[in-house]
């Protein structure tokens, strides 16, 4: 089967001899804070954490230690409150939880520590509320290899939260609140913001954010001529639709988006056809336990199988460390088969630690479960 093409370098990406400074910490790093009126006039302030990012001779264009173009998420974080119970409660019902805690996670946050931890440079855009859960989100993406420099601190909205309600299976249900994940976005995305997309060989949106940015962002993404991986749930605007590459939903997402069933493989094959119809011409499911399946307009559907697991303790994350996955081993430059199996091999590690972030596999793991399987 023909490998599936590296994406396109950037234009505006522009490596330097700096890349491979040993001791970057060295040199002045750009940490200004800027101050701008978002959407609604809120009031946000953004603060630049530079991890691996440090200036160039051009300061607008930031730059990492190595000369690969990043990945790039932008999307949503939160803070996933963590109850632990035999079953879920009926209708009227109140039951009482083992445990609970509270754990950084959030489907944008997630992917961008999975790329931070497969070691390859990542950047982060969202946002989170000046309180206690930002802070806690921070601290996570950067200890993630995550660069923050474009995470922003809203003063009006608190920092988004999940219930995850973990049964014992490691099956989980989860409830999402926005918070700053949903309001104010600015009406535009700053130059900077949009630059780090130029500078991207790949794009991870989730649709956990307002529609607008990410039509922003996919447009960027189109108009400089690379690669963008999309996670989606809900009704889609076409314009946003269009401007995918790899449109990958899991099999209940496919269901509700396309309204068609997709209870067995040719029902999913189905669905996809309708993906097609509306202009994504690759679609890349996610089957739970029937492992995954990639559609390409015009071939033959690629699947893989799970690479089991020693035991399931949670499968929260398990579905962005996939996509995130999946994302490094394409802008790597591995053929489809390989993005396959790389991304189903980070999986199975990630479902066998609990908390999203928490379970996020580091690349030598990934690389022996792979040898060993």
């Amino acid at each position: 089967m023909k490998g599936l093409t590296t994406p396109l370098q950037s234009k505006y990406w522009h490596p330097t001899a700096q890349n491979n400074l040993k001791n970057p910490e060295s040199f002045n790093l750009y940490s200004h804070p800027v101050k701008f009126n978002g959407k609604n006039n809120s009031p946000i302030s953004r603060k630049v954490k530079p991890i691996s990012c440090f200036a160039s001779e051009n300061t607008n264009q930031p730059i990492l230690k190595e000369s690969k173009p990043p990945l790039v998420v932008v999307g949503s974080a939160n803070a996933d409150i963590y109850v632990e119970i035999d079953r879920l409660p009926k209708e009227g019902e109140t039951i009482s939880a083992k445990t609970g805690q509270t754990l950084a996670g959030g489907k944008g946050a997630n992917q961008a520590v999975c790329g931070g931890k497969l070691d390859y440079p990542t950047f982060f855009v969202g946002q989170v509320g000046e309180d206690a859960h930002g802070k806690l989100i921070t601290e996570a993406l950067e200890s993630g290899g995550v660069c923050v420099d474009h995470l922003t601190t809203v003063s009006n909205a608190p920092t988004g939260n999940a219930v995850v309600m973990l049964q014992s299976d490691g099956e989980n249900s989860i409830i999402i609140v926005g918070g700053a994940n949903m309001s104010c976005w600015p009406e535009e995305l700053s130059y900077e913001d949009l630059e780090i997309v130029r500078s991207a060989g790949i794009v991870l949106l989730q649709r956990e954010i307002p529609d607008f940015v990410n039509i922003q962002v996919a447009k960027e993404c189109r108009c400089s001529g690379y690669s963008r991986c999309w996670w989606a749930d809900s009704p889609i605007p076409l314009e946003l639709l269009r401007s995918v590459e790899i449109f990958s939903p899991n099999e209940t997402e496919l269901a509700r988006i396309t309204k068609m069933p997709t209870g067995n493989f040719e029902q999913i094959s189905n669905a996809v056809e309708q993906c097609y119809d509306l202009g994504v011409n690759q679609v890349l499911v996610k089957l739970g336990a029937n492992g995954s399946a990639l559609f390409t307009k015009g071939e033959e559907p690629l699947r893989q199988p799970i690479i089991k697991a020693a035991k399931v303790i949670d499968t929260t994350g398990a579905g962005d460390t996939f996509t995130a996955a999946f994302a490094v081993a394409l802008v790597e430059g591995k053929s489809k088969e390989e993005c396959l199996r790389f991304a189903a091999a980070a999986a199975s590690l990630c479902v066998q630690v609990k908390g999203a972030i928490p379970s996020m596999p580091e690349k030598r793991a990934v690389f022996n479960l792979l040898q060993s399987a």
